[in-house]
């Protein structure tokens, strides 16, 4: 019984995260599809039996329904909710073409294809803005408070005190962005340039790749400098410095992301580091747990929600059938080729992409399952 009443904000937490991301991606396709005047026959967050639903003036029926893993919005003419044309498309009325989806120009359907995505990145963005106009955005100055012995920063001759300007020619204005530079980064050298007492030195530093193990058990291969920071403050922003630096970081995540995914394809990265909905519902609670108090816990899990978001929009672009990036590809095609795939060549396509997303989800679960944490949760929950 103490295990749950430590431990019940997982739950709600995860709930929170899902249906938020899930409702501003939606909404997305949604807003730009009444825009380019596109009836709307459903928005539903979630899968499975309808627990809740009411129809707008529009005709929308919008609902919550059982399963909260993902939504969807079904659009006039669609024969699912993977957005395939209806079989009886070619037999509708003048009319009923006019608010169909698949008869909508090639640059309409893109626009809404593209605005899911788009309004996951646009809130990251808003949200990330306000935060840094309302409490400042933390940063540590990149200055080397101290220098380990041994380490990669000790071979290439940082002394303490040294001020980074920059890494590989992009600025450097915290300790923050260049912690994270190096960790994505790996064993990559870097081209830094450093203020040491008013004179700009040129060095070049190969970070060593550490393994650290978290609490969870989970064994991540980082790169490290071995330097220690000194110093934190919080910087308030205006509105066009807080968007400014909102959009560099969401730009940032985006690129490490991508970089994280590519260097796990060529091996220099573990995929075990891939975590499935199982690991989100573990990281939504940590994230709800992690304040001091009621504001600090929800603040957390804003963040969190934030990173996830920029997530969300990032993989839903990959070009595989069944995302948004597969339609985006099709209609690439269709661009060229100045005609759609053929309806047999789609269906091939979305049982491929429908594949691809459950073996990725099976073994992003699988991963999730043979963590420490797993056992230690559900051991707590029945004994």
């Amino acid at each position: 019984m103490d295990f749950l009443v430590e431990n019940w904000i997982y739950i709600p937490a995860f709930l929170i995260v899902i249906t938020v991301l899930v409702f501003v991606h939606e909404y997305g396709h949604y807003k730009v599809a009444r825009l380019c005047g596109v009836k709307v026959d459903a928005f539903a967050i979630g899968f499975g039996p309808e627990i809740w639903g009411r129809y707008d003036r529009h005709g929308c029926r919008w609902k919550v329904c059982a399963v909260p893993f993902g939504g969807y919005v079904k659009f006039y003419g669609d024969a699912g909710v993977a957005s395939d044309a209806a079989e009886d498309i070619d037999e509708m009325s003048d009319d009923e073409k006019k608010v169909s989806f698949h008869h909508k120009s090639l640059l309409q359907r893109a626009a809404v294809v593209v605005a899911g995505p788009a309004a996951n990145f646009i809130f990251a963005i808003v949200a990330m803005a306000i935060l840094y106009m309302a409490l400042g955005q933390a940063q540590t100055p990149p200055v080397a408070g101290e220098v380990q012995p041994d380490s990669a920063a000790a071979e290439a001759g940082i002394e303490p005190g040294d001020r980074v300007l920059s890494v590989n020619g992009s600025a450097i204005s915290s300790f923050e962005e260049l912690r994270r530079t190096v960790l994505v980064g790996l064993d990559e050298p870097l081209k830094m340039k450093v203020d040491r007492g008013g004179s700009i030195i040129d060095l070049s530093v190969t970070p060593k790749i550490v393994e650290e193990v978290d609490a969870d058990g989970n064994v991540q291969r980082i790169g490290r400098l071995g330097i220690v920071s000194t110093g934190r403050e919080f910087v308030k922003h205006g509105p066009i410095s807080a968007l400014s630096s909102a959009v560099d970081q969401t730009w940032f995540i985006t690129t490490a992301t991508l970089k994280g995914v590519g260097q796990m394809i060529v091996g220099a990265r573990d995929t075990k580091e891939l975590s499935g909905p199982l690991g989100i519902l573990k990281m939504s609670g940590d994230a709800a747990k992690r304040g001091d108090d009621l504001l600090d816990n929800a603040l957390s899990l804003f963040n969190f929600m934030i990173f996830v978001s920029i997530s969300l929009g990032l993989i839903n672009l990959f070009p595989v059938p069944m995302l948004d990036g597969g339609h985006l590809a099709f209609y690439a095609y269709e661009a060229v080729r100045g005609k759609p795939p053929s309806a047999k060549a789609m269906e091939f396509s979305f049982r491929i992409g429908l594949s691809l997303v459950l073996m990725l989800m099976v073994f992003a679960t699988w991963n999730d399952i043979n963590k420490p944490w797993v056992k230690d949760f559900f051991t707590g929950l029945f004994s």
